[in-house]
Formats: structure tokens, sequence, C-alpha cells
């Protein structure tokens, strides 16, 4: 016997899951985000790490990320059945048993703590069993579901990666990687809600109390905007104390000025359905947005590290 979420519904199903169903397991989509933001939390502090430390610690993370994944779909596979956007994920579609992707997330957070540990350090291993702790059990099994401020303060797991990394470098938790941690943070509340707005119908059904279905979307508009208002200036923090270039702050100025035009179009939309278009843009510009700024941290990094080899 094999339970669905962990706590109800059993099935006696056979498994019939291949190598991309545990691939999909992990949120190979987050995973990515995850790898970038860390990367740049171990670039942007000074001094050198071993290559092959860091392309552990880096995997380590990662890893950890696709555990949390796992066990949030596990976990999750009540809600996930009831929700179009979701419904195909592996464990409601039949593919993988729940119970199997349990094992599988539980064997993948201990193998990546014990490993940055070894490797890196254990602050860096501590802080990464906290950031899978806080998605799985503080977010997953208690915020998302009773609380509309569940996607604000579970956005700490997500923003925790570069400040995991930085440790794993460093062996502590600098300013640079808590800005860092800042960013993401500020950011995920009008990236998720304006997802949450096109997929409320869904949410509904599933009994989640999302911001627009408990707030209404009017409010949760409002809110998105606040959040982006806030954020658009955070972004280029990182240039104003000497942990990035200026052209880092001249992109992410610009970058942060455009998302808040988009908050902004969403904010004035008349209604729900007004506001789809703007949202779906809003959605899609903010992972560039993250991206951008990461990305160009990483690069630049990049470069000043080749020249101070090579030159």
């Amino acid at each position: 016997m094999s339970l669905v979420t962990g706590h109800e519904i059993s099935d006696l199903r056979i498994s019939v899951a291949g190598p991309k169903d545990y691939f999909a397991l992990l949120k190979p989509r987050v995973m990515s985000l995850v790898v970038l933001t860390a990367l740049a939390g171990m670039m942007i502090e000074p001094g050198k790490v071993h290559p092959l430390i860091g392309f552990v610690s880096l995997l380590a993370i990662a890893v950890g990320a696709g555990a949390s994944g796992a066990l949030n779909m596990w976990y999750d596979a009540d809600i996930d059945a009831k929700m179009g956007r979701t419904a195909q994920r592996p464990i409601p579609a039949g593919r993988v048993l729940p119970n199997e992707a349990l094992g599988f997330g539980l064997f993948l957070s201990a193998f990546s703590v014990l490993t940055l540990g070894l490797v890196a350090n254990w602050l860096a291993a501590g802080l990464l069993a906290f950031t899978i702790f806080f998605y799985a059990v503080i977010y997953t099994m208690w915020l998302k579901r009773w609380t509309p401020q569940n996607i604000v303060i579970g956005g700490a797991a997500g923003a925790l990666p570069p400040v995991v990394a930085c440790a794993a470098v460093t062996g502590s938790v600098s300013l640079a990687s808590i800005v860092l941690f800042a960013i993401i943070f500020i950011w995920t509340p009008p990236h998720f809600w304006a997802l949450a707005i096109a997929k409320a119908g869904d949410y509904g059904r599933a009994g989640v109390p999302m911001m627009p279905n408990v707030k209404g979307e009017k409010h949760t508009r409002f809110e998105m905007l606040v959040y982006t208002a806030i954020m658009a200036p955070a972004g280029v923090v990182p240039a104003l104390l000497g942990h990035a270039s200026i052209a880092y702050g001249v992109i992410a100025a610009i970058a942060g000025a455009f998302m808040l035009h988009l908050a902004i179009q969403v904010w004035r939309a008349k209604d729900a359905d007004d506001a789809d278009k703007p949202c779906k843009k809003l959605f899609g510009f903010s992972i560039l947005y993250l991206f951008l700024l990461f990305g160009v941290i990483v690069v630049e990094n990049t470069i000043v590290t080749a020249l101070r080899t090579f030159g």
C-alpha cells in the first residue's frame, strides 16, 4: 500500500516510472534557477575556492533543491491532481508511487546535506538542511494550506541558495549574500501571484488559500505593485555596495523599471479578465529579470577571475 500524500488516499498501483519521471520530481526549471543564484552567491565573494570544491558544492545545493521538489510533490499529490497545471505530474498521473517519491526525496536530502558538509563545511550543510526543511515542512505541509501569506513567508526557502553557496565558499554568511537573498525574497510574491491570478480557479478547486482566492485579485494586484516597487531599487543595491559593477547597476535599474511598468499595468487593469494578459507578461518577464541580474553577476565575476588568472 502507498499513500498519496503520506496522510490520506491509499492506492495499490504498480509503478511505471522511468528516468524522466524521477527527473521531473526534481522540478528542473526551479533547479536551474537555484543553480544560477547559488553560483552568483559563490562568485560575488572575494577570494578563491578550489574548482572541485565549488563544483561539488554547487551540485549538492542543486540536489538539495531537487529533494525539496520531490518532497513537495509527494505531499501535494492530492492538490496537484485537482489542478490542470499540475495534474500530469508523475505522482497524480500515476507514473510514480507516492512512497517512492518520498523515499527518493529523503535520500537526496540526506545525500546533499552530507556531501556539502564533507566537501565544504557544516555551516553550509546546516543551511541547506534548513532550506530543505523549510520548503518541505514549513511551506508545503503548513503555510501553503493555511495562510494566503504562504508564498511570502515560504519564499525564504527559494531565496536561501546564495546564502548557502556563500557559506560553502567562505564558511560564513556575508552581507552580499544577504542582499541577494533579499532580492529573491521580495521578487517571489509578484512573480508567483501573477501566476496565481491566472490559475485562481485551479487553486480554488484544490482548496489552497492563495492571495487572489482569499483577499481577491484586486487586492493581490495592489500588493504585487507594492512588492515590485520595493524590488526594483533593491535589485540595484549590489552595485551600490560595491558587490557588483556599475554595468550591473544600470542593467538592474532598467530591468527593475520595466518590471515595475508591467506591475503598474496589472494594477490598473479593470478586472480579472483585463488583468490576465498583463499578468502573463509580468510572470514571463519576472523569470527573465532574475536570470538577467544573477547572470550578469556570474558573467562579470567570471571575467574578473579570468583577468586575474591570465592577466
